[in-house]
């Protein structure tokens, strides 16, 4: 759980409060914090009062996105903070194209997970 800067902020598109993502994947707000808290999720403190929200594009309808707990794996490997994955997740690619979030929605991870083992070479 980290705070971010208006920059990164401005990249995610839309953003979910624990609860909400708890009712949509039909569980507790505690398992979500469980989630957060290994790294299945990345949760930012941001707004008026500060509390934890997610990227809406990391979830899909019930689920969570296809993909994307192995990728922030990757990325943590490859020594990213949850700052650096935001952004890079959230930065258009003209060679994806799209933000490698946006492909990962679109069943593209195989490419996106590619790219991110790639980058601690």
């Amino acid at each position: 759980m980290t705070e971010i800067d208006a920059k990164i902020d401005s990249l995610v598109p839309d953003w979910l409060y624990l609860p909400d993502i708890a009712e949509m994947l039909g569980v507790e707000v505690t398992r979500v914090r469980q989630m957060v808290k290994e790294g299945q999720l990345i949760a930012v403190r941001r707004g008026e009062n500060r509390a934890l929200q997610v990227p809406a594009p990391f979830i899909d309808g019930d689920k969570v996105v296809k993909g994307l707990v192995g990728l922030l794996t990757v990325l943590r490997d490859d020594g990213f903070s949850d700052e650096e994955m935001l952004e890079w997740l959230f930065t258009a690619d003209p060679t994806l194209p799209g933000t490698p979030a946006q492909a990962l929605s679109e069943n593209r991870g195989t490419e996106v997970k590619r790219r991110a083992q790639a980058l601690a070479l």
